[in-house]
């Protein structure tokens, strides 16, 4: 310590000219405080120096000022902010919380940074309320638990909705049991997949969209099941000779949409988004070399194949909601990969072998915007957020 005054006394008599060298010495307390004073300014001042964000909350309807939110680093991400709006604002929750860029643009996820989001110091958010929030995976066991609890009462006709006349004097065709096997394994399969195979998010979702899609599917099975283990059912037109193969098919699409499932959450386990997914030894995987997203070309293939077993109206009609659905999905994946990997390969398509490929969601956003709107599958949640 002794020294660090002499050098810095030093200093300071050499950048004074005539000074005797008897001085250094008593100079050299005075001086070592000042010097220390400037420079505790000196890092105070620095540490003054930290550059914060004003974040301004608007409402997102009404465009009125909800609150300023003072002192926001850089680097507080989105969910950071809602923390902190949370405090302003303690009736609103976070996980209800959404915020947008614009009043209908998007909203921002909770990993986005406001540094990478803000032009200035200051920056404007528009709040929307996001309802009850539920989890992610209650809203999947709900509505998949429910599907397959329905068709059952129907098939052990535990619900009196048929005439109990027809019932004494019609047996039961043998094909009405294969459909029930095939959908009871398939939402058996589902929730098995949802509690241990897929990564969900631990984000919630609003209530609103888990009745929705209880509407959707619940509905549609309510109408399958009654038409399918209905005592005045008849059999499809081939007999065995459609059933057969038909359920082989079935069995077929479920088992690569498993493995398909498997290999995409495989990869996002491994910790890095540099690599997309390709073709395993496993040969349900290799339709990774034509299609980007297989488990959605197997899961429409299954419902095809229970509609021509079953040979019912209302399995058509799911299957064809269920389709649009799932290409509107693979279209928004498909190009998202294009465009994350330079070297991703251009022969694959969206979900059906040469067919939709090379960016038409990105040359034709009006047709997929249109597939949307057509499907009543539009109001069901949004997978993409959740299952990979």
């Amino acid at each position: 310590m002794h020294a660090l005054y002499k050098g810095r006394a030093a200093v300071k008599a050499d950048m004074v000219p005539g000074k005797p060298s008897e001085m250094k010495s008593f100079l050299t307390l005075p001086q070592f405080v000042l010097t220390a004073g400037q420079h505790g300014q000196y890092a105070t001042q620095k540490h003054s120096k930290i550059s914060y964000v004003e974040v301004e909350i608007l409402d997102a309807q009404t465009k009125k000022q909800i609150c300023v939110l003072e002192k926001v680093l850089p680097s507080f991400t989105i969910a950071d902010v809602k923390h902190k709006f949370h405090k302003a604002c303690p009736q609103w929750y976070p996980s209800r919380v959404g915020f947008h860029l614009e009043c209908t643009g998007p909203l921002l996820k909770e990993t986005k940074v406001i540094k990478n989001l803000a032009v200035s110091s200051i920056i404007t958010l528009y709040f929307r309320d996001l309802g009850t929030q539920i989890s992610w995976i209650t809203v999947f066991l709900i509505e998949y638990a429910g599907c397959l609890l329905i068709y059952l009462l129907f098939y052990f006709r535990l619900l009196n909705l048929y005439d109990m006349e027809a019932i004494d004097h019609r047996s039961r065709h043998p094909v009405v049991h294969l459909p029930c096997i095939c959908h009871s394994l398939h939402y058996i399969k589902q929730i098995l997949e949802t509690l241990f195979v897929h990564s969900l998010s631990n984000e919630s979702t609003a209530l609103k969209k888990l009745l929705k899609g209880c509407v959707f599917y619940w509905g549609f099975t309510s109408w399958m099941a009654y038409y399918i283990n209905h005592p005045l059912y008849t059999p499809p037109s081939f007999g065995n000779r459609q059933i057969i193969p038909a359920m082989v098919c079935f069995l077929i699409c479920g088992t690569g949409n498993y493995f398909a499932n498997v290999a995409v959450v495989q990869m996002y386990k491994t910790g890095t988004k540099t690599h997309f997914v390709r073709p395993t030894y496993n040969p349900f995987t290799w339709l990774f070399k034509l299609v980007s997203c297989p488990n959605y070309t197997y899961e429409m293939g299954a419902w095809i194949s229970f509609t021509i077993m079953s040979q019912t109206l209302p399995v058509a009609v799911f299957a064809l909601m269920v389709s649009l659905q799932l290409i509107f999905w693979a279209q928004r994946k498909h190009c998202k990969y294009q465009k994350d990997f330079k070297n991703y390969p251009s022969y694959r398509t969206a979900m059906i072998p040469f067919i939709l490929c090379y960016r038409p969601c990105c040359i034709f956003p009006g047709l997929l915007a249109s597939i949307q709107a057509s499907s009543i599958c539009s109001v069901l949640l949004e997978l993409d957020y959740e299952k990979s």
